[in-house]
């Protein structure tokens, strides 16, 4: 398997760090771990809804072998000042303590952690390099990470878990019981099981997930990933966290209210929801702001996935940006430097849907764009958002994707 010229680069970037870390990963594995792109339902996680995105080719790549000790040694090219991180297996700082807060490596060290508790035992330790190129919001570098570390300390110590949702709950829980960071399960879902050309579909209520070719007539679509060049903090620092802590409360005072739910995205009948808000809405303004997204979103998505089906991109972008107006007006999780992405870009004919991506605040907006208008794409953004933002005129970035596998192992690389 021959690697593209993205991943060369990122291969000649990982032998040098290692050369000059003095990082022994001669004869290891290469694992590439991808970014995500959520068609539906943003932030329906950890809400109960459905699922349906894509695997996108932004990625992490890490370079390791087993070194024949207890002992891991890692390196990211990303995050020089944090020098390696070494430590002995089961020798790790305390799950969401100040020691790990500023680091990348309590991603390694909740790795360890996550495995050892829920009887994983890990003997083997390894060397690695890490060198990724995923935007530092919005498009899940924390859950590609996670997923990267575990796959390749599995690999080391030949085990294997052959149950891939197992492998999405170890993931989740290291950000949310290790770091701290609530997050669902939808990034390592798009990621974990992203197929080359392919939507992946997930029910929860079923944990099954299948995949869903665009239709016939949809081969101009194109992903488009807008880094609006600002800093992101981690989900546990963010709006997500109070947005999520919101969307259970509700779900609480619903049970107490004797509504039968569980989560908001048992919210489907209208009469239900009609009702909720009568009762509701005015004591609850914001909470009731919340399910009237996910209502919408829910109500949107089945319509969205069909349209993929039927290779109906128009009506694909058109409901991605509905989503949009719903999580900057009803759940209120985007931030200013998103929309201004998206104002920009909606004023390109071609543009058929754009929104913000992922936790919110701050990091990348998405749009979906026929092929044709990709470059006035480009300059639209090229030209209006450095005059609008020039705090991050030289941090932005567009990002023209691909649907890719969300994780490939080479060998015979190093």
């Amino acid at each position: 398997m021959e690697l593209t010229k993205q991943g060369q680069e990122a291969l000649e970037r990982i032998i040098k760090f290692a050369k000059d870390e003095a990082i022994d990963i001669a004869g290891g594995k290469v694992r590439r771990t991808s970014s995500r792109f959520c068609l539906g339902v943003e932030h329906g996680d950890y809400n109960g809804t459905e699922l349906f995105g894509v695997a996108t080719d932004r990625f992490i790549w890490m370079a390791y072998r087993p070194n024949g000790t207890d002992k891991v040694r890692l390196y990211s090219g990303n995050f020089p000042d944090d020098g390696v991180i070494d430590f002995k297996l089961g020798e790790i700082p305390e799950p969401k303590s100040a020691a790990i807060a500023e680091t990348w490596g309590r991603f390694a060290y909740g790795v360890d952690y996550i495995l050892r508790r829920e009887g994983v035992e890990l003997s083997q330790g390894i060397d690695g390099v890490i060198y990724g190129n995923i935007p530092g919001g919005g498009m899940s570098r924390s859950a590609s990470l996670s997923l990267n570390l575990i796959l390749s300390l599995l690999d080391a110590n030949g085990i294997e878990i052959e149950d891939k949702m197992r492998i999405v709950d170890l993931a989740q829980a290291v950000e949310n019981d290790y770091i701290g960071s609530p997050c669902g399960q939808l990034d390592q879902i798009m990621i974990l099981f992203g197929r080359e050309g392919m939507g992946s579909y997930y029910n929860p209520a079923e944990r099954s997930l299948d995949y869903v070719p665009l239709g016939a007539g949809g081969e101009e679509l194109r992903i488009v990933v807008m880094d609006t060049g600002t800093e992101r903090p981690g989900l546990e620092k963010s709006t997500y966290k109070i947005r999520r802590a919101e969307c259970e409360e509700l779900a609480s005072i619903l049970q107490k209210s004797n509504y039968d739910v569980s989560c908001l995205a048992d919210v489907k009948d209208k009469e239900m929801y009609e009702k909720i808000l009568v009762q509701l809405r005015e004591k609850y303004p914001d909470l009731c702001d919340r399910l009237i997204y996910i209502f919408g979103a829910q109500k949107r998505f089945y319509k969205m996935l069909e349209a993929w089906k039927a290779g109906d991109i128009e009506t694909v972008g058109r409901i991605f940006r509905e989503d949009g107006a719903g999580l900057r007006d009803y759940y209120k999780i985007s931030g200013p430097e998103l929309e201004t992405m998206c104002d920009i870009v909606r004023t390109v004919p071609g543009v058929l849907g754009e929104r913000m991506l992922g936790g919110g605040d701050k990091g990348a907006s998405g749009a979906l764009v026929l092929a044709k208008s990709i470059e006035a794409v480009k300059q639209a953004v090229n030209r209006a958002y450095p005059r609008s933002r020039p705090d991050f005129a030289d941090k932005y970035a567009v990002h023209i994707c691909k649907v890719v596998d969300g994780v490939r192992v080479y060998e015979g690389l190093l």
